[in-house]
């Protein structure tokens, strides 16, 4: 249905009209546009400050255990076993744990130990009590979402290899655990106090972990859950 308002104005007035629509459009736009480049670099320099700011407080952690740590040697008369990844240290109100994770690695001869273990796997008979030892082989075996093996699943299996008394079990497990290329992945800090309920609550030292302000309204990104 026409709008019998536009039906009243003339070619020229509608042409108007429309340059007007087009012309606002293209002002929000250019708006738009120009909001994100000036508050962009805003945002990543505040949160450059805060980076900067959680590494230097890292290594003065990292600093201050150094010296805790010195001083624990001379007390106890023991030697820090730097194989030891974690440390925690805590008193009645107050708890921090520093040291380093590991990722699993694997060389690419894993993959003829597990090829070993499929063959002794494809040998047993197919009655319930192997079906049962195959399906507990494969479970150890199941990668996780990083596509590698379960060093804690692999020592499981070692163990059930060595109850299997089978040479070729043995060695296909054998043969991925040689394989195992551990990799240090990050050194990280966490902390804990006591909250007015008395328990122990972790400190987020993440930006993602870290809850908004009290209050703060972000409806304009996702509905409140």
């Amino acid at each position: 249905m026409t709008n019998p308002l536009l039906a009243q104005l003339t070619e020229q007035e509608l042409l108007d009209q429309l340059q007007v629509v087009q012309q606002t459009k293209a002002n929000n736009r250019k708006d738009y546009k120009d909001r994100v480049t000036a508050i962009v670099p805003i945002a990543v320099d505040k949160l450059t400050v805060i980076s900067k700011t959680l590494s230097d407080a890292k290594k003065e952690v990292f600093d201050l255990f150094r010296e805790v740590m010195d001083a624990k040697t001379k007390a106890y008369g023991v030697k820090q076993d730097k194989n030891q990844m974690t440390h925690t240290f805590s008193t009645d109100k107050y708890s921090i744990t520093i040291g380093y994770r590991v990722n699993d690695g694997w060389d690419d001869t894993c993959h003829a130990g597990i090829k070993k273990i499929n063959t002794f796997l494809e040998s047993k008979a197919k009655d319930a009590d192997s079906a049962l030892l195959v399906n507990a082989v494969f479970r150890l075996l199941k990668k996780d979402a990083k596509g590698n093996l379960r060093a804690n699943r692999v020592i499981d299996l070692k163990k059930m290899a060595d109850d299997s008394n089978d040479a070729e079990f043995k060695d296909g497990v054998d043969i991925i655990l040689k394989s195992h290329k551990p990799v240090r992945s990050c050194w990280f800090i966490e902390a804990s106090m006591v909250n007015t309920e008395g328990k122990f609550a972790s400190i987020p030292l993440s930006i993602s972990a870290a809850d908004f302000p009290a209050g703060f309204n972000f409806d304009f990104l996702a509905d409140k859950k």
